[in-house]
């Protein structure tokens, strides 16, 4: 076996009182997709952005290329040779494609006035995207235009432009839909095969399974084993995840549609751009709606009609009490949740404590009288939040920003059921949580269900929709394709067809 290109050795780091790596050895080879799989806050994020430069060790030491390694920050890294791809959006609003994709280097575009070759900069970024597979993106577009698949592959043709001879790929594939990954998983083949080292962060063990070579499992700042790929077992890979079998079902355990006859929400020909083209369904209380299909089919934006936070053109969404819903102060006034696929801009307030992101919408159920706000009934209303979602947190009001990916999640989660939402959209509501916060938050769908909650849960994994959903709605260039009821023989065959 060579030589390993990247070695951690003793790793350890706390924040605070929380001990997030524990003496963790991690050794990376050439030529190699390293999976790295473990429960949200089990250390695999921080590891990986240890040896990228976002964050130091708390101790332990660091080789690459078996020289001491110690980056100062992420760019610092990237330029020696280490390039990370991170969770949530790494890209600049507000700019084009080619500033994002040559952010920082600019001037080296600039003649002898001073004046940026505008052509030159797009022409490269241009080059840049169909390098790793993207023929339809452009230097010139705006990133206000992108949607949050499409701006992440931006992010990824920023980093390989650099040809790091490490790759950290930290729960990227969670932001794409199926072409998207598509593109992904070509790409990190390719600098496999180059002899480059990829480490692939990801919650979904069958894609890990599938694109790795090797897998490790981290669990509670721990490193417990690594699995070669004759080794692959899901079974024993979920329990050395969590410390034990999983216990009870995954997803529903029932084959039957079921609802309440009361209409919840109902959509009737909503049109905007070419988005939402003549879009009808009708929630149900005590269902759940899925809606599924491959990036820019407009399901994002479906659910963004739905939540009032965008405008169609034509059509309209009514409330089963017959109002008309047009704005997110109307859905929350009349007890409409959402949940956003893109949680860090639109759903959370990173800089602000997990207690004011999830108090924010409770103030009628807490506030005496409405208006008189008491810390003793907010702190209560919040820890009864974190306690029933399991949140894991030093406290209400640690900043959210430095929660794990499943623990943001959780308090969006809090924000919207602590409330009372009676009507909860979802959109993409398990996107990078591990196997045993999924499950948990199955259940959990399953409780609102029984209790006549109303739930539309858009998803881009089809096992998701498959065993949740009472019906699907399939979608493709703005249009619903298909609508299938909840049965025993539906598969993922039966329904990428209409997704094509």
């Amino acid at each position: 076996m060579s030589e390993p290109i990247l070695q951690m050795k003793n790793i350890n780091k706390k924040f605070g009182n929380v001990i997030a790596l524990k003496d963790v050895n991690l050794d990376v080879y050439p030529g190699e997709i390293r999976g790295l799989i473990g429960e949200n806050g089990s250390g695999k994020s921080t590891i990986s952005s240890i040896a990228a430069g976002m964050q130091k060790a708390t101790s332990g030491e660091m080789y690459f290329k078996g020289q001491k390694w110690q980056p100062s920050s992420m760019i610092d890294s990237l330029k020696g040779g280490i390039g990370m791809i991170v969770q949530e959006s790494g890209t600049v609003a507000g700019v084009t494609v080619a500033e994002n994709i040559f952010l920082g280097e600019i001037s080296h575009f600039k003649n002898k006035l001073g004046i940026v070759k505008r052509k030159l900069l797009n022409d490269q970024a241009t080059e840049a995207m169909r390098n790793i597979g993207v023929a339809d993106i452009t230097g010139d577009m705006p990133m206000a235009s992108l949607d949050f698949q499409t701006r992440k592959l931006v992010e990824i043709a920023k980093v390989v432009l650099k040809n790091p001879d490490i790759l950290v790929i930290d729960e990227t594939s969670t932001a794409l839909s199926h072409d998207g990954r598509s593109i992904m998983y070509r790409l990190m083949k390719k600098l496999r095969d180059e002899g480059k080292a990829i480490i692939f962060i990801s919650h979904d063990l069958e894609e890990i399974m599938e694109a790795c070579d090797t897998l490790t499992v981290l669990r509670d700042g721990n490193l417990i084993r690594t699995f070669t790929k004759d080794e692959f077992d899901a079974d024993a890979i979920r329990t050395s995840m969590i410390g034990r079998e999983l216990q009870g079902d995954y997803y529903r355990s029932d084959y039957i549609p079921s609802h309440m006859d009361e209409v919840a929400i109902e959509v009737t020909d909503v049109k905007l751009g070419e988005e939402l083209k003549n879009i009808s369904l009708t929630l149900h209380k005590g269902e759940i709606v899925g809606v599924g299909g491959l990036s820019g089919c407009g399901m994002h934006t479906l659910g963004k009609v739905m939540f009032g936070a965008a405008k169609p053109e034509l059509g309209k969404v009514v409330l089963g009490n017959g109002k008309q819903l047009d704005s997110p102060h109307v859905a929350v006034r009349n007890k409409v949740g959402y949940v956003s696929k893109d949680r860090d801009v639109e759903s959370l307030v990173l800089s602000a404590s997990i207690k004011d992101n999830i108090s924010v919408a409770g103030m009628d159920e807490y506030a005496l009288g409405g208006c008189l706000v008491t810390t003793k009934r907010e702190n209560e209303y919040v820890q009864n939040q974190i306690e029933a979602l399991s949140i894991k947190c030093s406290g209400a009001n640690q900043l959210t920003s430095q929660l794990s990916g499943g623990n943001k999640q959780k308090v969006v989660f809090g924000k919207w059921i602590g409330c009372g939402s009676e009507i909860l959209i979802l959109d993409c509501p398990t996107r990078g949580v591990d196997i045993g916060v999924k499950q948990a938050m199955y259940q959990l769908m399953m409780k609102l269900k029984s209790e006549g909650k109303a739930i539309l849960m858009i998803s881009e994994e089809l096992p998701e929709l498959i065993g949740m959903s009472d019906r699907i709605f399939i979608m493709k260039n703005g249009e619903i394709t298909h609508e299938f009821e909840r049965n025993a023989e539906l598969t993922d065959a039966n329904i990428i067809g209409y997704m094509i």
